[in-house]
């Protein structure tokens, strides 16, 4: 083989193992393994719980319930979607389990103040198995904390105090929305 053909090769199958590892970040997730399955039927259900607009961004939050009809088995947890003219649509798995962390982190990211630090600025967050960051920070102790979200490397969706309320309540709707779910309710 001559260094040409060695270089194409290379080229090939680096642009392959780069297209592959782009979407992995459902596959974290348990719901995300369980919806990527082959050769069983799966049945995805889901609910809307609300959804904030921020500014050019609309954050959704949605229930799910995912069926492997050859065993019966459901896994539960949320969608979290962000849609804005910027960026694609993005869909973000949170498995039932990691809920009330995501929960917890929002709730210390709400009720953050300058006394974490000793320095000037700050930037605190929390993240979930999928990528979904909650962003909370200042970068001067006179100015107010700002929040935001991001997934991945995309860019940050600034939200507001109230806002970052809104979000927290979506997820403790959706918590409660499982809950009633699992419990036949």
């Amino acid at each position: 083989m001559n260094k040409l053909q060695i270089n194409l090769l290379s080229a090939i199958c680096l642009i392959g193992w780069a297209a592959a590892a782009q979407d992995t970040n459902s596959l974290k997730t348990e719901i995300g393994a369980a919806e990527a399955q082959t050769d069983v039927v799966i049945v995805k259900g889901f609910g809307q719980t609300g959804s904030i607009a921020a500014g050019a961004d609309e954050v959704s939050v949605r229930c799910k319930e995912t069926t492997d009809i050859g065993t019966g088995q459901k896994i539960y947890g949320l969608a979290i979607e962000i849609a804005g003219n910027p960026f694609p649509h993005d869909r973000i798995l949170v498995d039932d389990d990691e809920i009330d962390s995501l929960l917890g982190g929002i709730n210390y990211l709400i009720k953050i103040n300058y006394d974490v630090t000793s320095l000037p600025g700050f930037e605190a967050s929390y993240a979930t198995k999928a990528g979904l960051r909650v962003i909370a920070g200042s970068l001067r102790k006179d100015g107010g904390v700002q929040y935001s979200l991001q997934y991945g490397d995309g860019p940050r969706i600034p939200l507001s105090a109230v806002q970052i309320s809104q979000f927290y309540g979506l997820v403790e709707q959706a918590r409660k929305n499982l809950d009633a779910l699992k419990s036949g309710k």
